[in-house]
């Protein structure tokens, strides 16, 4: 689920950072830019994790600040494909379930990745009916647990529609097909 990821940079330090010490102003540059952050094809990130190497220190015609060659890692939130992840429901729609790992929310799990039975109610919830005629609710705030099933790192939109959702620089798919996944209600009783 955290991975460490070693990056080099060029990084231009800003003069009001250098009275500080240099290995601290080049963290508080790095936090700024990176902290918080999805980085294609790495993930999250969620804290410099240490400083490698620094170099340099030119300044270049034209510009009023030092540039640094840094090696650094990064600690980075990239769950792998089969990974199971437990976190809350905090939406649905028609296409399915939203999740929320409470520093990362733009998990979705689609209606064909859900238990077989599940559909949705006609108050617009989603609802596994089972065997026996019971149906249990997929309600906001439930704990669930679910399977990674794809990580998207889609490009960035050029335009957007003003009804469009708010671009998410990475979505998780999941899926609560497969015994031990779905809400962790449904098996506290066997466990």
């Amino acid at each position: 689920m955290f991975v460490l990821s070693q990056i080099e940079h060029n990084l231009p330090m800003p003069p009001h950072l250098l009275s500080l010490p240099l290995v601290d102003a080049i963290k508080a540059e790095l936090e700024r830019l990176f902290l918080d952050k999805v980085v294609a094809n790495l993930g999250l990130c969620v804290s410099v994790y240490d400083i490698r190497s620094v170099e340099g220190g030119l300044i270049f015609p034209g510009e009023g600040c030092s540039t640094y060659k840094v090696s650094f890692r990064l600690l980075m939130f990239r769950p792998f494909v089969g990974e199971v992840l437990v976190g809350k429901i905090n939406g649905y729609d028609e296409k399915g379930l939203h999740v929320s790992l409470d520093f990362f929310s733009d998990i979705c799990i689609p209606g064909h990745l859900m238990q077989y039975g599940t559909a949705r109610a006609l108050d617009g919830r989603w609802m596994l009916k089972t065997e026996d005629g019971d149906e249990l609710y997929l309600d906001i705030d439930d704990e669930i647990r679910f399977l990674v099933s794809s990580i998207k790192y889609p490009p960035i939109p050029v335009e957007q529609k003003e009804n469009d959702m708010p671009f998410a620089p990475m979505q998780i798919i999941g899926s609560i097909k497969g015994d031990g996944l779905g809400l962790l209600a449904w098996w506290a009783a066997d466990e």
